[in-house]
């Protein structure tokens, strides 16, 4: 299996005509870029510097009418990530971002994740970036498929989530 890079997903991200979808199933990532922010954070300081070249992409996307939507499905109650990604929310959001929160327990009855259960980007219902990570969480890369029985999948269950999701502003944790 053939990984991509974060930085070569984030440029299928800025390649979207229409719409990026991220489907979030862990409830801790080990992104080395967050690594300082977060023990920041857990120590009672805010520093959310390493978001600035995100938030200026999906800026740029939303001010051309593109759209760029997360569902974060997370354990209740929330681990210490999950509670720092909530309060960062906002910056996302500003920057024309959507993201919706749904807590596990509240997932359909059935519902069976594609991609081995994997975190995935979705671009405009054509292509697939699925997450990997190591033993310890951390991300090893993405896999990309364009397979349209997968893709057509993946769509379904993040229609069927973006419907059961609940809003940021209305989530409270």
């Amino acid at each position: 299996m053939e990984l991509i890079s974060s930085a070569e997903r984030n440029r299928l991200i800025e390649a979207v005509a229409h719409d990026a979808f991220h489907l979030e199933l862990r409830d801790d990532y080990s992104v080395p870029l967050e690594d300082g922010p977060y023990e920041k954070w857990l120590g009672g300081v805010v520093d959310n510097a390493f978001m600035d070249s995100w938030l200026t992409m999906v800026r740029g996307l939303t001010q051309e009418g593109k759209t760029v939507r997360r569902v974060r499905v997370v354990t209740e109650p929330h681990t210490p990530y999950i509670r720092w990604e909530h309060e960062g929310t906002p910056l996302n959001e500003e920057a024309g971002e959507q993201i919706r929160w749904l807590p596990r327990h509240a997932l359909p009855e059935g519902l069976v994740f594609p991609v081995e259960g994997n975190d995935w980007w979705l671009f405009d219902e054509k292509l697939l970036a699925v997450g990997h990570f190591d033993a310890n969480g951390r991300v090893l890369g993405s896999e990309v498929i364009d397979d349209p029985e997968t893709v057509a999948e993946c769509v379904r269950v993040r229609d069927l989530l973006w419907e059961s999701a609940i809003q940021h502003s209305e989530y409270k944790p």
